[in-house]
């Protein structure tokens, strides 16, 4: 198995040249062919050139230039070369400052060796820590951060969301699609961990400590924090999407049934008999515009005929539950409207056709 570890550099040639000796006799202890990918943003203090020293006398040791854009920026460049250029069958990522030990990398290896497809070197698991020395503004930064990602970005499984020390498997790579990250700071180790998920990766974290640099400065500006948090949104609306459809394919629906239920009862037709019919002809909007629309991308096994069954079974379960809610209401508040009866009949309905829809008639034949 051929790693690669990614380690981007700006002005770390006080730390560079000692990183690389001590993980070379950490792949000592590695049963794999190991490499380390230096992306360097045209350092103006000369890492590149430390790097080519020390490239004539290791072999394994590369090197790519470009322009400085940014953390993420880096790492897409770097891991496009591991995957097309080394060939890489897992890449590494990592700091350059000794935040991350390199003693640590053959733990994180062993993780994908026993079935992971992204191991994170976690802060936040029991084991895990931060320096002590941090001040609380520090703290903040880091702790506070990976609340929003959890909880904004609604990765709530992963508990260091935020952790630039990974291990992760070129299969899952290849799957994701990296300069469509739209990331170039340090919202991509986010950005990259919420694709990971949406790809259903095995996802594990080892604990690790993390160690404050000693030569040089971090490289975490106001820029970075604010297209963090701009991005833990639109991961959110990304992860909520389909069932924002949903709900507006509801309301489409809210409309047709109550439009549906108005116009019969001003037929006279008797209201326990109107409710149903509106509701019947409100599941067959519904349908259409679930299946053109809602779940479109998704590719499902079924035939339009059984995902229409499916659809109408669900919907019949909804069609209980609404209708059971409309009758209880009629009887016990009797003087209320009925269409607000009807109406809130339709809520716990809701609820339940999504989710059942969602996870089976329209389930995703990556998720069988």
């Amino acid at each position: 198995m051929k790693t690669v570890i990614i380690i981007p550099t700006w002005n770390e040639q006080k730390n560079i040249s000692r990183l690389i000796e001590e993980l070379q006799q950490q792949f000592l202890n590695i049963a794999h062919d190991m490499h380390i990918l230096v992306v360097d943003d045209n350092s103006p203090d000369g890492t590149a050139e430390t790097v080519k020293q020390l490239q004539s006398m290791y072999p394994n040791i590369h090197l790519l230039r470009g322009r400085k854009q940014g953390l993420g920026a880096a790492y897409v460049r770097g891991m496009t070369h591991a995957l097309n250029v080394l060939k890489a069958d897992v890449v590494f990522e990592m700091d350059a400052d000794f935040s991350h030990k390199p003693s640590d990398v053959p733990r994180l290896h062993q993780a994908l060796d026993e079935g992971a497809d992204f191991v994170i070197g976690s802060r936040y698991v029991e084991g895990g820590s931060i320096p002590d020395e941090w001040g609380w503004h520090r703290r903040m930064n880091s702790r506070y951060g990976n609340i929003v990602a959890r909880y904004l970005a609604g990765l709530y499984q992963v508990r260091d969301c935020t952790a630039g020390f990974r291990a992760i498997r070129s299969t899952l790579l290849k799957k994701i699609d990296l300069s469509n990250l739209k990331v170039q700071g340090y919202a991509f180790q986010v950005a990259l961990l919420f694709e990971a998920l949406i790809h259903k990766a095995k996802i594990k974290e080892i604990p690790v400590e993390f160690v404050d640099r000693i030569h040089g400065e971090s490289k975490l500006g106001m820029s970075d924090i604010i297209e963090f948090i701009i991005n833990a949104w639109w991961l959110r609306f990304r992860a909520s999407a389909t069932f924002l459809k949903f709900l507006i394919t509801g309301a489409s629906g809210v409309i047709v049934n109550l439009g549906m239920f108005t116009a019969l009862l001003y037929f006279g037709v008797n209201k326990y008999i109107a409710s149903p019919i509106a509701i019947e002809t409100s599941i067959l909007s519904n349908f259409a515009l679930n299946n053109g629309w809602t779940f479109r991308s998704r590719q499902t096994k079924d035939t339009l005929q059984i995902r229409g069954l499916k659809f109408n079974f669900v919907s019949l379960l909804a069609l209980s539950l609404s209708y059971s809610t409309f009758v209880f209401l009629s009887f016990m508040f009797p003087t209320w409207p009925p269409q607000l009866n009807q109406f809130i009949g339709i809520m716990p309905a809701t609820l339940v056709n999504y989710f059942l829809n969602s996870y089976w008639t329209f389930k995703n034949m990556e998720e069988l």
